[in-house]
């Protein structure tokens, strides 16, 4: 090991398993190329995966991270299998075809009732199947096993180069691959375009004898994908559908979620949309904030009642352009409205403007901010900060509105709670009877023009209509002390600090799938060489990254672009840190623990607020410190420990592993906030740090034992 070594016949890993000298490679033969095309095909298929999958499958789209932990858990095995002679596994090409026909035939429907986690769309009348509690573990067991054949091949490559150029290659192939599924994102196109792009590097890495079978098996896959696809648009979040309706109009389903937007005349709306122009009649709003304007059906109710000036704010640009095109109102071709394609709470952040109108449009997403985090692409819009954000862009006589279907009473009152306690007042509030336990909650300076012996405290109503939604009951809604969502702990459908048996359970699943697998494919004798030191290091990177991806989702939105900036800028850290230690030897590591250590300290005792700095591009500066230069300082360590590896592929697999592990461990958040995951990483760090101390002793006196004998 040491040099690098051309493999000139080897059959193709998706077919045997085996590297011989049977066949010659049809088109690439240098390892080093071979690395970067299987590194670019594992993360193009990772992200494939995580997009395409939850868009077929109802709600997946909350558990986007256990579809990353199998990739992680499928590339180890597969990497802990590289050093059996004898194995046999089904090649990758046919395991895709398998998975695209299970999600397409089988139509499986993820239901996430739960009493202690709210879902837009779940818990209402649903029956839930007993086939439903095997869905995350079905899709989870495909994806582990589809990720195997590719693990496997790497594992057998890895060992060809030095660690270093292998972890080099590694790094880029997968930047080449974030930067091409990013463009695929902005340019919204299709899933055919997505497998049909993972086609071209599994091609180049098969033989003559297996190129025709790997084609053909590829070719049916892009096919069960084209029938999928038909008659959908792809924004970079969802796969949505249009469904019309009479007289005029559509529906508006995302990732086969039924109903999450209506594109219908305004007047044909909840009774909510309208509410506050009725409690403040005439035109008496001049200039309208609206966070979530979706497909337009709010812009449209607040054109009737003449409010001079919208701005329209949506994340999702693909609704938004739905909107312009198939709203029958047409809200979004009004001069009165102006339109931002971005995250709301970062538009929040960065306005200097005043409203007199500030509306949260229903924000309920149906996806993650992104595979590693847990958290909805709402929830820093929905925290006490963000609506303390927004009290400081009301005018002196402007009101803030929230309404929608919150489900739960629970969550009225938390919401009422985090609105009242940030404008020192009781909000005004009406409850409707009906589907959904809907409400608007109001707040700010113009409830003061309201008079109190017509509203008073809220009380119901007695209404004898038979409407679907009625008011149920109306007036100032008093405050109690549930737990306030905040930037730390931004988990508005938690009703307390909790860790919820729906992600126990899920989290199980992940062990025992680790632990069989592991047992089972992995040779006894890789087992006992088991790199614990680069394990740690896995598991505190993780949280690592974790806690870097949020601290970007607060500062600068949720937004895909963000997300794959974010993830850009950690591998390119990355690589980085591997040229540094590939160009000099550094002779102190622990020195760099310490500095490491001394970074995070400070990133704990920093609030997130403290980051929230009224300048985009200080506040960028600083992020960039406190996020990026822990994450560089990680990977020097690590590239340190992985080039001096005499097991890279072991070393390589134990790190995988830990990676999941970590990804696990991120759901603690909902118990203590997003800050204190640094705790954890400082003391798997710690760990790591031992163990290789440890390891130097031991290779130390072996040395010493050797020169002596």
């Amino acid at each position: 090991m040491g040099q690098s070594v051309e493999i000139s016949s080897p059959r193709s890993i998706f077919w045997s398993g085996l590297l011989t000298d049977k066949t010659r490679r049809l088109f690439i033969t240098d390892p080093r190329a071979r690395i970067f095309l299987i590194s670019f095909a594992m993360l193009f298929f990772e992200l494939l995966c995580i997009r395409w999958i939850p868009s077929h499958i109802r709600y997946l789209s909350y558990f986007n991270n256990f579809i990353l932990f199998a990739s992680f858990l499928g590339m180890g095995l597969g990497i802990l299998t590289a050093r059996r002679e004898r194995f046999w596994f089904p090649p990758f090409p046919l395991l895709l075809l398998i998975l695209t026909l299970i999600v397409a035939k089988n139509r499986f429907d993820l239901h996430v009732n739960s009493a202690q986690v709210l879902y837009y769309g779940a818990g209402e009348a649903q029956s839930v199947s007993a086939e439903n509690f095997i869905v995350l573990p079905i899709i989870f067991g495909l994806v582990t096993i589809c990720f195997i054949p590719l693990g496997r091949m790497f594992g057998q490559l890895i060992s060809l180069v030095r660690p270093l150029t292998a972890y080099t290659f590694d790094i880029i192939g997968s930047l080449v691959g974030i930067a091409l599924f990013s463009a695929m994102s902005y340019f919204a196109l299709p899933p055919i375009i997505w497998f049909a792009i993972l086609m071209v590097p599994l091609l180049l890495l098969c033989s003559r004898k297996t190129v025709l079978p790997t084609a053909v098996l590829m070719l049916m896959s892009l096919g069960v994908a084209w029938h999928l696809q038909t008659g959908a648009y792809w924004s970079p979040y969802y796969k949505i559908l249009l469904h019309p309706v009479k007289p005029r109009g559509y529906i508006v389903d995302v990732n086969n979620a039924q109903g999450h937007q209506e594109m219908i005349p305004w007047q044909q709306k909840e009774p909510f949309y309208r509410r506050v122009y009725q409690i403040f009649p005439g035109k008496s709003f001049r200039h309208a904030l609206i966070l979530g304007a979706g497909s337009g059906s709010d812009v449209s109710t607040a054109l009737a009642h003449g409010v001079q000036s919208i701005t329209a704010v949506e994340i999702d640009p693909t609704i938004l352009q739905l909107g312009v095109r198939f709203n029958p109102d047409h809200p979004y071709s009004n001069p009165r409205v102006k339109t931002v394609v971005n995250d709301g709470r970062t538009f929040l952040q960065n306005t200097t403007e005043h409203y007199d109108l500030i509306i949260f449009a229903l924000p309920d997403s149906l996806t993650l901010t992104s595979s590693n985090t847990s958290l909805r692409l709402e929830s820093f819009l929905l925290t006490q900060d963000a609506i303390a954000a927004a009290r400081s862009r009301l005018s002196s006589n402007g009101v803030l509105v929230m309404y929608n279907y919150y489900r739960d009473q629970w969550l009225i009152q938390k919401l009422v709670d985090m609105v009242g306690h940030t404008f020192n007042q009781e909000p005004f509030v009406s409850t409707y009877g009906g589907w959904g336990r809907a409400a608007v909650i109001m707040a700010g300076p113009r409830l003061a023009m309201l008079p109190p012996e017509k509203i008073g405290h809220y009380h119901n109503l007695s209404h004898t209509n038979n409407a679907q939604l009625r008011v149920l009951g109306e007036g100032y809604y008093p405050l109690s002390m549930s737990t306030p969502a905040t930037d730390d702990w931004p988990f508005l459908y938690l009703q307390g600090r909790s860790f919820p048996w729906l992600y126990i359970e899920g989290l199980a699943m992940v062990l025992f799938f680790t632990l069989v697998g592991t047992l089972t494919l992995a040779p006894r004798h890789v087992l006992r060489r088991f790199d614990w030191h680069m394990f740690f290091l896995g598991v505190a990177f993780m949280l690592l990254e974790v806690k870097s991806l949020t601290t970007f989702s607060l500062l600068f939105g949720s937004t895909w672009l963000v997300n794959s900036l974010v993830f850009f800028a950690i591998l390119s850290s990355v690589l980085l840190a591997v040229l540094v230690n590939h160009r000099f030897k550094i002779p102190r590591i622990p020195v760099f623990y310490v500095l490491l250590f001394g970074i995070l300290v400070l990133n704990l005792l920093l609030p997130p607020e403290a980051l929230l700095l009224s300048n985009p591009l200080l506040r960028y500066l600083l992020a960039s410190v406190l996020a990026f230069t822990p994450v560089f300082l990680a990977n020097i360590i690590f590239a340190n420990s992985f080039r001096d590896s005499e097991t890279a592929d072991i070393a390589f697999a134990s790190n995988l592993l830990g990676i999941m592990i970590g990804g696990g461990l991120e759901y603690f958040s909902m118990l203590f906030g997003y800050r204190m995951l640094l705790v954890p990483v400082i003391i798997f760090y710690a760990c790591a740090l031992l163990l290789w101390q440890r390891r130097k002793r031991e290779n130390s006196c072996e040395k010493i034992d050797s020169q002596l004998a």
